[in-house]
């Protein structure tokens, strides 16, 4: 059994070769980067999508998400309208474009992520999953 240490760095190294592997080969197909993937995959699971949710799901500050939203709206994949409900805030919302990209996007994803997980048994996956479940909410 490793140590805390040694499981914090195995499991950091082994996400940060993941992610840079997956975003370079999304990046090669679709033309969107994994960063800017994982947003539009929130917008596109809260209705009513605010910057403070993608802040609450994916865990970075608000400076980073206001300006991820920036880039979705520049490459015309996301828009900012105003919220009826609060007139300092907008609602983020996909544009045909941007419900396109993810459309075409996912199943790439969904695929190489699969391929990935395969290197590890059913029950450790199980174990792994469950493991990261419990430290994630170990932070809220």
């Amino acid at each position: 059994m490793p140590t805390g240490l040694a499981l914090f760095f195995d499991l950091v190294r082994a996400e940060t070769r993941w992610f840079e592997q997956l975003d370079g080969d999304l990046f090669a197909q679709h033309g969107v980067h994994m960063a800017s993937y994982d947003v539009l995959q929130v917008i596109d699971s809260i209705e009513g999508c605010r910057v403070q949710d993608i802040v609450r799901e994916i865990g970075i500050t608000v400076g980073a998400v206001s300006k991820s939203v920036d880039r979705l709206e520049r490459d015309g994949w996301a828009q900012r309208v105003a919220n009826p409900a609060d007139r300092r805030s907008s609602l983020i919302t996909l544009t045909a474009a941007g419900t396109e990209l993810l459309e075409r996007a996912t199943p790439f994803v969904g695929t190489a992520v699969d391929a990935r997980l395969e290197s590890i048994d059913a029950d450790a996956r199980r174990a792994l999953a469950s493991g990261l479940t419990a430290l994630r909410r170990s932070f809220d």
